[in-house]
């Protein structure tokens, strides 16, 4: 293999490992924002009463699964 032919797989395999390795990232920091927001949501329905959750169709042992839902990690 040439010099120039190695340069151009090295880089190659370099931008695919980059690219990867980015998508990896963004993944996480996905995972993460929707976690922060999962927490979230159940601290708002854990406020609200049980006869409050009643009056909505629902029962205090259903909140994380509204929240995983309403956040999209159902």
């Amino acid at each position: 293999m040439s010099h120039k032919a190695h340069s151009y797989a090295t880089n190659a395999q370099h931008y695919g490992l980059q690219a990867r390795y980015i998508r990896i990232l963004d993944g996480l920091r996905k995972r993460a924002a929707q976690q922060s927001v999962y927490r979230q949501k159940v601290a708002e329905l854990q406020a609200f009463s049980d006869r409050d959750l009643a009056d909505f169709g629902y029962h205090r042992s259903e909140i994380p699964r509204i929240a995983r839902e309403s956040v999209g990690l159902a």
